[in-house]
């Protein structure tokens, strides 16, 4: 066979060992998820996510070793009108009663009026872990829907930390669970439509699951070097799913159009590993490089996103080198059954009456815009999409708050009247000090003081019970302020008020303190410092991908232009994808639609994270596609007919794993929060447009227009040829006859 390419070499092994070749694949995936249960979970810690002033806030706060019990509310309202105090008391003495009788409550404080007199909130402390108070808030519920059932006449509900959480977890709860139910039939359906065969449709399945499970199992061991979050696990499905099923689309479907051609089945599987196999393995690197630029971020949760995505790629590139072909080489002639009689007439790999595949119909008409005036279909393409691109450079980031998850819950609705009837309740500010224990009078102090400036200030909400909440820590080392304002979380005015408590309020208040540390954090703050510094990383990041991304593929394709050029394409893609998530989410318009409400800005996170999956998930159709370009330049094609071979021969494929990617991913837009909605439509939206106009429109038409310029590279860098046959040798002179031996000349 000569020396062969390492993945016809595995991919023959594997067709020639089937059962040996499932059986360790089998293996491996057990011992990885065995393994990843028994070793256990290390999750990040607090000090593990700490960014910026904000974070240091979080760690001194931390430091003090506070015990901070679960506290929840009731809040009387009137249904219409004014409150009436009378009615009022009589409903909080009874909310009072049943809630003292039920377990799990620690005390309930006295009832504290509202400044207009038109609400009373009543304060309830729960026992016992603080972490699990959501698990245990049911009983107080039921007390407080007693109560209301007792009092019609008022409105009684409770609202805080633990049932907010409770309503919350119920509702994207199903939320998700919805998503995982839908997100395996709507693959499978798409890829049955793709295949027009049952078996053909599961293969890519069963191997985006098992890369999953083994995925899953390595993760956790990993986490015992870089801290896992709580976000690993879902991001390693979706990554999973969406490149496995990639992965063995394209092997699946060039096995099927080899054998379509007359192959053998074991020359069908190694035509498409040297093909489909390389795209595969070029593909799972580029993937693999724009996910370890995460790790520049220096933040535990995009570390332990950048670790559980590297992993799940390498296993779904591995086992689309190994299991693949020998699922494929066993199960032969029965990959494409039992078929789906429209869809496989419609499906199946077409031959003409001569055996060859025949000639599609449907892509040359596309392309032949790009491939008769190349000029004027890039500048009409590139300036639609840069048009689209335009509305990025108006981009905001922030964090979402309170006020943008689902209203739909009454716990939710509830949280609304609280803050409207106590400001102070709403968002706040906490300014954390550290100084020598004999300080802790003087820093109290200054941080009363700091409060009463703040409560002559418009910005800032004017404390509901007497004086500034101001907690010590046990070895008065530690002192914490609470700090309110009446603005949501991601106003201007919140904002505004940040930047006076940390530039103006607390440096005067605070300053000339012997040995103090302080620091000002919160909601506001945390979105505020991790925009900044998503905004710092972010060129870092970019820089460090496109470079490695670059070198890959020009190493790959021997080409400095198709390096640049699937860089430039990139890059346009993720733009139009930014371009459109600021028009949909920056607005009010689809708010109906999509069913969300606007937070004028995208969230903080999702920029940096959209671009680096993007371009790793994108790269899988570039480098699928140009290879089948490169095949049609070595077949002797001309450059204009390369173009038209390799984009009608990959078009199937690559619209099929678009679809299935944008079918998951849209299903993400269904959900409740904000910022899956965001994940969702940014994701199918930028896959939809790289899979049509990038592929179909802006690439053929580029490429044309280059010719022979797309293969340009410098002399290091070009494909050696290969080395001419050395010529035959000349044939050995006749050897001279033997003398005769001495013996036969001794008897003559």
């Amino acid at each position: 066979m000569g020396r062969r390419p390492v993945t016809v070499r595995l991919a023959r092994w594997s067709a020639e060992h089937p059962w040996r070749a499932i059986a360790l694949w089998a293996v491996f995936v057990a011992v990885c998820f065995v393994g990843g249960n028994a070793a256990g979970l290390n999750e990040a810690s607090k000090p593990d996510q700490a960014v910026g002033e904000a974070g240091r806030a979080g760690l001194i706060v931390a430091d003090g070793d506070f015990h901070d019990p679960a506290l929840e509310n009731v809040l009387i309202t009137p249904r219409t009108g004014k409150l009436d105090p009378a009615a009022a008391k009589t409903a909080a003495d009874d909310a009072t009663a049943r809630l003292r009788l039920v377990e799990g409550v620690a005390g309930v404080g006295a009832p504290v009026p509202s400044r207009d007199g038109d609400a009373l909130l009543l304060p309830v402390t729960m026992s016992g872990d603080p972490e699990t108070a959501s698990d245990r808030v049911q009983p107080l519920r039921d007390a407080t829907a007693a109560a209301q059932a007792a009092h019609p006449q008022l409105r009684i509900e409770q609202v805080g930390g633990p049932s907010i959480g409770k309503a919350l977890d119920d509702t994207l709860g199903e939320d998700f669970k919805r998503a995982e139910l839908l997100s395996l039939p709507v693959t499978l359906a798409i890829l049955v439509v793709a295949f027009g065969a049952l078996i053909a449709a599961g293969v890519p399945v069963l191997l985006a699951l098992s890369s999953v499970a083994a995925a899953m199992g390595l993760s956790t061991i990993a986490s015992h070097l870089v801290p896992a979050t709580d976000t690993t696990a879902s991001v390693i499905l979706l990554i999973g799913m969406a490149v496995g099923v990639d992965y063995s689309l394209f092997y699946v479907r060039r096995e099927r159009e080899e054998r379509a051609k007359g192959r053998s089945g074991l020359d069908a599987v190694e035509i498409a590993a040297e093909t489909s196999g390389h795209a595969v393995v070029v593909s799972g690197f580029a993937v693999i490089i724009s996910m370890g630029g995460l790790l520049l971020v220096d933040d535990a949760v995009f570390s332990s996103l950048a670790v559980g995505s590297i992993l799940v790629v390498a296993v779904a590139v591995i086992g689309s080198l190994t299991v693949l072909p020998a699922l494929l080489a066993k199960l032969g002639r029965w990959v494409g059954r039992p078929r789906v009689p429209l869809l496989w007439r419609l499906t199946a790999p077409r031959t003409g009456p001569d055996g060859r595949p025949a000639r599609p119909r449907f892509w040359p008409a596309v392309l032949r815009p790009a491939l008769r005036a190349p000029l004027a279909t890039l500048v009409v393409s590139v300036g639609l999409l840069l048009a689209l691109a335009a509305p990025a450079l108006g981009m905001k980031l922030k964090f979402p708050g309170m006020e943008d998850l689902p209203r739909t819950t009454p716990a939710m609705q509830a949280y609304d009247r609280l803050i409207t009837a106590f400001p102070s309740t709403g968002t706040s500010h906490t300014v954390a000090v550290r100084a020598p224990a004999e300080q802790a009078d003087r820093v109290r102090a200054a941080l009363a003081d700091l409060a009463g400036r703040a409560g002559t200030d418009p910005l800032f909400a004017p404390a509901e019970a007497d004086g500034p909440k101001i907690e010590v820590s046990a070895d008065r080392r530690v002192s914490v302020l609470e700090v309110a304002t009446p603005y949501a979380s991601r106003t201007d005015e919140a904002v505004r008020s940040l930047h006076e408590l940390r530039d103006d309020l607390a440096p005067a208040a605070l300053r000339g303190i012997p040995g103090i540390e302080y620091a000002v954090g919160g909601g506001v703050a945390d979105s505020e410092d991790y925009a900044a510094h998503i905004r710092q990383k972010l060129p870092l990041v970019m820089a460090f991908v496109l470079a490695l991304t670059f070198l890959v593929m020009a190493w790959t394709f021997r080409s400095v232009v198709v390096a640049l050029t699937s860089i430039a394409l990139n890059l346009l893609s993720a733009g139009a994808a930014y371009g459109l998530l600021v028009l949909v989410f920056q607005g009010d318009w689809a708010a109906g639609p999509l069913g969300f409400t606007s937070m004028d800005a995208i969230v903080t996170w999702l920029p940096l994270f959209l671009f680096v999956v993007l371009l790793g998930l994108s790269m899988d159709y570039h480098v699928f596609v140009v290879s089948r370009i490169r095949e049609g330049v070595r077949a002797g094609m001309g450059n204009r007919e390369a173009v038209a071979y390799g984009i009608t021969s990959s078009a199937g494929v690559v619209t099929s794993a678009a679809v299935v990617m944008v079918g998951v991913f849209a299903i993400f837009a269904t959900l409740s929060t904000i910022d899956m909605k965001q994940l969702g439509v940014g994701l199918a939206a930028a896959i939809l447009l790289d899979a049509t106009i990038i592929r179909a429109v802006v690439l053929p038409s580029l490429m044309t227009l280059l010719g022979d310029a797309n293969w340009w590279a410098p002399r290091f860098l070009r494909a050696r040829p290969p080395a001419p046959p050395a010529p035959p040798a000349p044939p050995a002179p006749p050897a001279p006859p033997a003398p005769p031996a001495p013996e036969l000349l001794a008897t003559r």
